[in-house]
């Protein structure tokens, strides 16, 4: 899963998501360019609620990586 964060997010929103999946006991990447932050999660992510995440301040989309079998 990938997780953009909006433009101008705030570092705040941004440790706050990190935290949410920390104590969910997923590994994360971040990913800082110029314009965007991109925190990819690592672990098994299928039973983590893509909603939830989409309505924390900060966030931008989430996109699912899709498991091929």
């Amino acid at each position: 899963m990938l997780i953009i964060m909006k433009k101008h997010a705030e570092e705040t929103a941004l440790d706050s998501i990190k935290e949410y999946l920390i104590t969910r006991d997923f590994d994360i990447h971040q990913s800082t360019g110029a314009n965007r932050t991109i925190i990819g999660v690592i672990g098994d992510t299928e039973n983590l609620d893509d909603h939830v995440i989409e309505t924390m301040p900060g966030v931008s989309q989430v996109v699912r990586i899709r498991k091929d079998n």
